[in-house]
């Protein structure tokens, strides 16, 4: 494990509480993770994949398409995050929800899926487009849909780009410095939109729209 990858999760393992408030209880946010579920045009009893479900705020969302009858997957490097995750699954009673301490690049999931979700992970990622091409490997006859942010190019939106210029160097690991090269805000858009590129190149069919001024992007490929 590299000095950054160790950092990482260990940041995110410390703020996983704060991580579950935020990932919950923003206003809208709920509504962004049904939609997403819902674009996954999942059937009940599929088995669909999350990549990078952190705490599980998605978990009840895919459960609902999929119902008891089907499987849900979260994988999470960070083993702060999987145990709020499974506080969750443990106390629903969800015998269907699986939960994995695995890499989101190298998902330990072997057969084919129908559904693949990362929300808020490919920016995170130093080869995004490559992470996206195993996804796609892993739902060959399925969907796989990205939720990311990155600035919005709108020019409406210059408030809430600054605003979330300042949240990315606040949730930089290790949160020490306020000065980067790359700034995170640069490298995060260019990772979300080598993701969505990738996505969008092997998907037959595509759903694309933004929220928040362009600031939220959402890419689904039916593969």
């Amino acid at each position: 494990m590299s000095d950054g990858t160790a950092a990482a999760r260990a940041f995110y393992g410390r703020w996983a509480g704060l991580y579950d408030l935020l990932a919950t209880y923003v206003p809208g946010v709920g509504e962004l993770r049904d939609h997403a579920a819902r674009v996954l045009a999942l059937d009940r009893g599929d088995t669909v994949v999350e990549m990078g479900c952190g705490t599980g705020a998605n978990l009840p969302y895919l459960r609902e398409q999929v119902g008891p009858e089907g499987t849900v997957v979260g994988v999470d490097y960070t083993r702060g995050m999987l145990d709020q995750a499974r506080e969750l699954v443990d106390r629903r009673g969800w015998e269907n929800v699986h939960l994995v301490h695995g890499d989101a690049t190298a998902p330990p999931v072997s057969e084919p899926v129908d559904g693949v979700l990362a929300t808020f992970v490919s920016g995170m990622l130093a080869e995004p487009a490559a992470a996206v091409d195993g996804w796609c490997d892993l739902a060959p006859d399925g969907t796989v849909v990205l939720v990311d942010a990155a600035l919005s190019h709108d020019s409406r939106a210059a408030p809430v780009n600054a605003l979330f210029r300042a949240l990315t160097i606040l949730s930089t690991p290790p949160t020490l410095q306020f000065r980067y090269d790359p700034p995170p805000h640069e490298l995060l858009r260019e990772r979300v939109e080598s993701a969505r590129d990738a996505l969008l190149g092997r998907a037959r069919a595509s759903h694309r729209e933004e929220r928040v001024l362009g600031l939220v992007r959402l890419t689904g490929g039916r593969l």
